[in-house]
């Protein structure tokens, strides 16, 4: 249960932090390629060690930590193009809607018992997501639905891989601790190089600030991931119902955030969605054990 409450609490410090962003005119890139260099260096201090070497590349893993790593940097980058082209409500939607392909995963893989209760508390999940979300007055733009699905299902797809990797290959917890190591550290190797062209393209400038951001985004990001695979392979609930938690406390605990801190407008459409979201989570919770 610590694990879940520390995964939802991380990622909503991590939503604060992106919240702030604009305010502090921070350059998103450079900023999320530092945050990925600080949860190298983050993870290793904890570990107590630099887990890098030459016989990672020997470990059975180490071929998924390389297309993990590129996905994340990946998908960030996914999601600021949607969030341009399509608006906030539908990169939004697409990416926490998402939380259907791991459930259905872990359902189809691993043979979770789903309980009738906890199908209707998934399937709440779903309004509960887009109502809590959407941003009142911007149309979804859903007719252009090419890149909001390949947003959804490259989102979801990730969500997957996280439980397969910490069910197939992490048993053990130094292993947990080092694998997002690595996976983090193939994201930082990729945006390095995407940003020293940029720079050397004076496409964009260096960021000092950004620099900073990325630094204290980089240790809750860190750790975020650390407690997820944690969560995710302690066994406390089906992972089919845990990502959904997940992912629903996740959009609950943001949006009561963006209202309570950031003031953010409080619509009818928006208060039926934290309601549902409760509602989702105490019906996914239920029979658990």
């Amino acid at each position: 249960m610590i694990y879940l409450l520390l995964t939802i609490l991380l990622n909503t410090v991590i939503f604060v932090l992106f919240k702030l962003f604009p305010k502090y005119n921070i350059n998103a890139l450079q900023a999320i390629v530092v945050n990925y260099i600080t949860c190298v260096i983050t993870g290793s201090i904890f570990l107590g060690r630099f887990p890098i070497s030459a016989h990672s590349v020997q470990q059975s893993w180490f071929p998924v930590s390389l297309l993990m790593g590129t996905m994340y940097i990946s998908i960030f980058n996914f999601i600021a193009y949607c969030t341009k082209k399509y608006g906030v409500t539908t990169a939004s939607v697409a990416n926490k809607l998402s939380l259907v392909i791991p459930v259905l995963f872990s359902v189809a893989v691993y043979h979770d018992k789903l309980t009738i209760v906890n199908i209707i508390g998934i399937v709440l999940a779903l309004p509960a997501v887009y109502l809590t979300t959407r941003v009142e007055g911007e149309k979804a733009n859903m007719h252009g639905v090419l890149l909001p699905a390949l947003l959804f299902l490259f989102s979801g797809t990730l969500d997957s891989m996280t439980k397969y990797v910490g069910a197939t290959y992490l048993p053990e917890v130094e292993q947990q601790a080092i694998y997002p190591i690595h996976v983090f550290a193939v994201a930082a190797s990729l945006g390095i190089i995407i940003t020293l062209v940029l720079l050397l393209q004076k496409r964009i400038t260096f960021s000092a600030r950004s620099v900073v951001a990325g630094v204290v985004l980089g240790i809750p990001n860190y750790f975020s991931i650390y407690y997820l695979i944690r969560f995710l392979n302690d066994k406390f609930m089906p992972s089919s119902s845990a990502i959904a938690i997940n992912n629903i406390g996740i959009v609950l605990c943001s949006a009561l955030l963006a209202i309570i801190v950031f003031k953010e407008s409080t619509t009818n459409a928006r208060l039926l969605g934290l309601i549902l979201s409760v509602v989702s989570i105490i019906l996914i919770a239920l029979n658990i054990g």
